[in-house]
């Protein structure tokens, strides 16, 4: 079976080894400065990022729709909000 595609982004961000807080207030202000639909790539390192990105995208209806655990890659698509 072959892995799912990777979506398209508009947008690319390496947040490193930042921890929740910052990742996802940065997150936060990079997603307001985008379109409903568009995509971001995020790179975060930090162990915690697993579970936190897609916590994250559930309590602020943006969807995560592909995490690479490879090369620590999260597309996130904004919400309409």
């Amino acid at each position: 079976m072959s892995p799912p595609p990777v979506p398209p982004h508009d947008e690319d961000w390496d947040a490193g080894e930042l921890g929740c807080g910052e990742l996802v207030m940065n997150l936060r202000f990079l997603l307001k400065a985008m379109r409903p639909g568009q995509v971001i790539r995020v790179r975060a390192t930090d162990t915690g990022a697993v579970e936190d990105l897609p916590a994250w995208c559930r309590m602020t209806k943006d969807t995560l729709l592909h995490h690479d655990p490879q090369q620590s890659f999260y597309y996130i698509a904004r919400g309409s909000y």
